[in-house]
């Protein structure tokens, strides 16, 4: 399967008081089958979520679901992906945040 390569840059601002973090940054390439930055950009258009849970939501969504993909006939991965699938049927649909179009392609 044909699939764009990211780099996904996570930067630890603040503590769970709000006191700033001083850390490097956890750094890391993934795979995926779908242009995450078109599907980001039409979550964060509509929605119950703003923007920033939109793209993580998205975001998450989109790295979980290529592994599981990716490993699909292994536990526990196998598990996972009939709920999985539920969920992003959902989503489509609008029942789950009315993002229909945020996980095209998921």
């Amino acid at each position: 399967m044909k699939q764009h390569t990211y780099r996904i840059t996570v930067e630890h601002l603040a503590d769970a008081k709000g006191a700033p973090v001083d850390a490097e940054p956890l750094v890391f390439a993934a795979r995926n089958h779908d242009d995450l930055f078109s599907i980001v950009a039409r979550a964060r258009g509509g929605g119950r979520l703003d923007a920033d849970d939109s793209a993580a939501m998205i975001l998450g969504l989109k790295l979980l679901g290529e592994i599981v993909l990716e490993h699909r006939d292994e536990l526990p991965y196998s598990e996972l992906r009939p709920a999985l699938g539920a969920f992003i049927k959902a989503l489509k649909q609008g029942n789950a945040g009315q993002a229909s179009t945020a996980a095209q392609g998921a």
